[in-house]
């Protein structure tokens, strides 16, 4: 383990002597729940069938890494929802998820400098979309969630393209957009805040951890633990 250089009181660096040149990179990937946006995005649709409580706290576990097999634990929070109304995704979108501090000016400033950006998210694609969409993201891999009858079923969608979008694909995703884009991983930034975001953050030529579970704090590369997203600016060359 590296020495800390703390670059302020809530700013932490360990591996490397800031800064680095931003155009170094050439893609940023993030997670989305509690990185890019404020809330867990399930939590809250989950308060619409008065369960919040019960998966926030596998929630919550799975994200400090208590849980070891996420698409299990994904899969029993996801069930707790059967008979939400497809309307209280909607609800929460327009009523409960903000972009995080900072998450705008971080992805314009590195799409300035040419950088692509890539969401990977074990949330859903109901929001990940709309969040592509308010920020300007050209890549995406999440969950569908099952919707009949304008209910949902308590169940995921199989997609063509993969399984479950968990630690292990968010890595997959990674290195693929690296290898779509023709360059290695170390041109690559991956930013999270749960264990489900380590393996992919392992890949990165730079990981940084955005008001993240201690677990990832330690790993990290840059750990952002105050303040907003574009705090990663202050250790990179613009």
């Amino acid at each position: 383990m590296h020495m800390p250089y703390e670059f302020s009181p809530d700013l932490m660096v360990q591996g490397f002597t800031p800064p680095l040149r931003l155009d170094a990179f050439k893609l940023i990937a993030f997670d989305m729940d509690s990185t890019l946006i404020n809330i867990e995005c399930i939590d809250e649709v989950a308060d619409a069938a008065g369960r919040k409580a019960e998966v926030s706290a596998i929630t919550e576990a799975a994200m400090r890494g208590e849980i070891t097999d996420f698409k299990d634990s994904l899969r029993r929070r996801v069930q707790l929802l059967k008979g939400v109304p497809e309307t209280a995704l909607n609800e929460v979108f327009e009523h409960r998820l903000r972009l995080n501090p900072g998450a705008k000016n971080l992805i314009d400033t590195c799409k300035a400098h040419g950088m692509s950006v890539l969401l990977v998210s074990g949330g859903f694609t109901f929001f990940a979309d709309r969040v592509c969409g308010l920020l300007n993201i050209d890549f995406a891999r999440s969950n569908v969630l099952e919707i009949e009858d304008g209910h949902l079923t308590g169940k995921l969608v199989d997609q063509t393209w993969g399984d479950i979008c968990d630690g292990a694909e968010k890595r997959k995703m990674l290195l693929q957009t690296c290898t779509e884009l023709g360059i290695p991983p170390q041109q690559a930034i991956a930013m999270g805040d749960g264990a489900n975001d380590l393996l992919m953050m392992g890949a990165a030529g730079l990981s940084v951890a955005y008001q993240a579970k201690p677990k990832v704090r330690e790993q990290a590369m840059v750990a952002i633990n105050a303040g907003g997203l574009d705090r990663l600016l202050e250790v990179l060359h613009t």
